[in-house]
């Protein structure tokens, strides 16, 4: 087929188009008069569906003068004109334009030929391809004198798909009765005589719906397409049942296929013909629309007038009424549509008139409810509020980069989020990364420094304070360093709580404590509930009223403006900050919440914690052993057995993932800091004997003080894989460092046995992205390793079997930490 064939053909046409078909392009422009193709969306159109554009002033062939093709001709209609005419004219657009838009001689000739092959191309053949192509073209009119639940449904998924809705009756007193049970609703055809008699665009579309029980299951994009389609100016939605007059049923048109009854609902039609439909109505309000509309349509003569038609196997309509087991779910790509069996069509709108299941649809469609992403409409009511999330950091504490990660994770609206950030200690701690990161995503950021000299009362205080003050301001947030939210929800939960004061229970792994007290003493301290074990425990779940919370809990800042308005609420000569606002909020007879029915975090250990190094959070694995797996284990590290991971690259060599990049990262960094990089001689003192036979360049993990925190890394996460491929085997370890490899300095290893029974050698950086070549070759087997992953361990035997050597680094920098295992 040839070029010019293939564009005669429906094309498909996406946003700004790309045709590879010049002398196409050269006809098209003329066809417009140089007018720009006004393809909107998506849209199938051939050349007979192409709106063109006369120049009144230059093209004497106008019979309108004017742009009006499309306003005073049918556009299912096709104007057609002889071939003989149709070579006339283009042979004028030939002499006419040839100055300005040089026609293809050739181009000129086939589509003659063509004509008079063919009799017709149907260059005038006019349709509303275009006009459907514009979505703003589409006006949805309904009438809402309430707003309800179904109406606030109803405006959800308008606006997730972006339609355009005028809303009549807002505010009036509904005088057109219980239309559900027995006839009414001419109070709907009054006002939508109203307003289209104030819409002067003959162009525009509308769509004229009830709002209480329908929802938007697509876009105006698909529903102008299959409007289109319909070949009609005015189609209404049908049913299966006829109502409210039985005795007019046989006067109502055959169809072929689908449903033979109007359904006043939903209708959708060019402004002229819908005008002209509610022209002659007088009724009362009480009066049935149904009805009103049912007579038209039956009317022979009126129905071919206004060009009405039904949607008869419901491909833009779909009344549930009388067709509840037709309709089903359909589930695709995160969005959610009603699929009508018996036609197997998906309506655009689904209108829930009568007793039907709508409601039910509702929870689904369009994406309220999805496989990918559950439910996404659950804080829709709240309109999310505005929360200012205090931040307290009041001791050095470990993790601190992954709290402002996990902060980042929260679900929930960063543009409905304040930060209040305190920090009340000196030296690396991340408050200037956190600004940086922040300041593009949230509200509002306020940092208070250590150079602000300001006591964690002052701050707390404060914290509350400026939430009190910000008229914009729904709940304050407060939330201590050391707290590890995992529960992405936590905040969505505790405001759905709806209660003045609420926290999420945490506590300390493999402990009892919690940020909660279960009763007080005699003089107001802690005390032990007969019930606090079972609630940290997890045996009774529920929300329980408690005489104090820290850490982490949620605050109603109206409660702040009322009953807490007090500026100095942390305050006391006594007792310190939390423990004095309990106090004071117990005192005004406020009542303190903490729930436990989701699992939300942990808070971690600071007693112990040292800022002595770089990465001082490597040195954690005692103090918070779950944090420390978190960040530092790779995460693939415990599907290991499960999974199969373990590889066998060279014979009774084994590769499996442990160390995440960040740990990898740390360790070279906290080595390169440290920077006491050993000579590479064979006389070592650091070893006993002081004599190395095969010396690298490299530390040993006992000179940064990290040789207990190592041996317990082996102990709990290596040991157990060589207890697994070395069963019976106890194991015991002895040496371990980290070694260097520079081209310019020690680029290999020459081939030796190791000092161990077997060896443990962990990569610490990239191949190709720190470093060039590098490597292990075992001599024995003639088998290479060239490609070291980061943070996967080689385990190999070290004596006799396993004689290797370190592949050249021919450039960059490679880092591997060795461990040495012996009986």
């Amino acid at each position: 087929m040839s070029g010019l064939l293939r564009a005669l053909v429906p094309l498909t046409w996406t946003g700004c188009c790309h045709v590879e078909q010049h002398s196409l392009w050269a006809f098209i422009n003329i066809l417009q008069d140089s007018q720009p193709l006004l393809i909107k969306q998506q849209c199938s159109l051939s050349l007979s569906g192409i709106l063109w554009k006369l120049n009144p002033e230059k093209n004497p062939l106008n019979p309108l003068k004017e742009d009006r093709i499309i306003k005073e001709k049918s556009v299912t209609g096709a104007l057609k004109l002889s071939a003989v005419f149709q070579v006339y004219f283009l042979f004028f657009f030939f002499f006419f334009y040839k100055g300005k838009h040089p026609l293809n001689k050739n181009l000129m000739l086939w589509l003659i030929a063509f004509i008079l092959k063919n009799g017709n191309i149907g260059i005038f053949s006019l349709s509303s391809s275009l006009i459907l192509c514009l979505p703003e073209k589409l006006l949805v009119v309904t009438i809402a004198t309430k707003d309800t639940d179904g109406f606030r449904r109803f405006l959800r998924s308008a606006k997730h798909f972006n339609y355009t809705v005028k809303i009549l009756g807002r505010g009036q007193k509904w005088n057109g009765g219980d239309y559900m049970s027995a006839p009414g609703g001419g109070q709907k055809v009054r006002l939508l005589k109203a307003a289209l008699e104030k819409m002067k665009n003959v162009d525009q579309i509308i769509l004229f719906i009830d709002s209480y029980d329908v929802v938007f299951a697509s876009s105006p994009k698909e529903l102008l397409k299959k409007f289109q389609q319909a070949k009609h100016r005015v189609v209404f939605s049908s049913e299966t049942l006829i109502w409210p007059d039985r005795h007019l049923e046989d006067k109502h048109p055959h169809v072929r296929e689908g449903n033979r009854f109007l359904g006043s609902g939903g209708f959708i039609g060019y402004l002229p013909n819908i005008k002209e439909m509610v022209a002659n109505w007088t009724g009362e309000d009480n009066e049935s629309d149904q009805l009103f509309f049912t007579k038209i349509y039956i009317d022979p003569a009126k129905r071919k007038s206004i060009n009405i038609t039904l949607d008869s196997k419901c491909r833009l309509f779909q009344n549930l009424h009388g067709a509840l087991d037709e309709v089903v779910l359909k589930f695709e790509n995160g969005r959610v549509r009603a699929r009508n069996v018996l036609y197997d069509t998906l309506p655009v709108i689904i209108h829930g008139n009568g007793p039907t299941k709508i409601n039910y649809l509702g929870n689904y469609i369009p994406s309220a409810w999805t496989f990918e992403t559950g439910c996404t409409v659950c804080l829709d009511d709240l309109e999310y509020p505005l929360v200012m999330i205090g931040i307290f950091i009041q001791q050095p504490t470990p993790f601190v980069t992954v709290f402002f990660e996990r902060l980042l994770k929260l679900q929930y609206p960063k543009n409905r989020l304040k930060l209040f950030i305190y920090n009340q200690v000196t030296g690396k701690h991340l408050i200037h990364y956190g600004k940086m990161s922040f300041d593009i995503l949230y509200q509002d950021i306020k940092v208070m420094g250590p150079e602000e000299e300001m006591d964690a009362t002052a701050s707390r205080n404060l914290g509350f304070d400026l939430c009190r003050n910000d008229k914009d301001c729904d709940y304050f947030f407060s939330l201590n360093i050391e707290v590890v939210l995992k529960n992405e929800n936590t905040l969505k939960i505790l405001i759905e709580q709806n209660l003045p004061i609420v926290a999420p229970m945490i506590t300390r792994a493999g402990r009892l404590w919690s940020n909660f007290w279960g009763a007080l003493s005699g003089d107001g301290y802690y005390a032990r509930s007969e019930d606090y074990v079972d609630i940290v425990q997890g045996q009774r779940v529920g929300v329980w009223n408690v005489p104090y919370v820290s850490s982490v809990y949620l605050v109603k800042a109206s409660l702040l403006r009322s009953e807490l308005k007090d500026y100095e609420l942390f305050n006391s000569p006594i007792l310190d900050p939390d423990m004095a606002y309990c106090h004071n909020v117990r005192n005004k007879g406020i009542f303190m919440y903490v729930t436990n029915m989701h699992t939300f975090g942990r808070i971690l250990s600071t007693e112990n914690y040292q800022t002595t190094h770089l990465h001082n959070d490597l040195w954690q694995i005692f103090e918070n052993p779950v944090d420390w797996q978190d960040r530092y284990i790779h995460a693939n590290y415990t599907h290991i057995m499960k999974d199969n991971l373990i590889e066998t690259p060279c014979p009774d060599v084994y590769w499996f993932p442990i160390f995440s990049d960040v740990a990898c990262n740390h360790i070279v960094e906290e080595m390169e800091h440290y920077g006491k990089w050993s000579g590479g001689a064979n006389v070592d003192t650091r070893i006993q004997g002081g004599y190395e036979n095969v010396p690298t360049i490299d530390i040993h993990m006992n000179q940064i003080n990290f040789e207990k925190e190592w041996q317990k890394f082996l102990l709990e996460y290596i040991a157990p894989i060589t207890e697994k491929m070395y069963p019976g085997y106890y194991t015991k370890f002895d040496l371990a460092f980290v070694v260097r490899y520079k081209q310019d300095e020690q680029p290999s290893l020459r081939p030796h046995h190791d000092a161990s029974t077997f060896t443990i050698n962990i990569a610490l950086n990239q191949v190709g992205l720190d470093y060039q070549g590098g490597g292990c070759r075992f001599l024995r087997y003639d088998c290479s390793i060239q490609a070291p992953r980061k943070g996967w361990a080689l385990m190999h035997p070290g004596r006799l079997t396993h004689y290797h050597e370190g592949l050249p680094t021919t450039a960059g920098v490679r880092y591997i930490a060795v461990s040495f295992v012996d009986p």
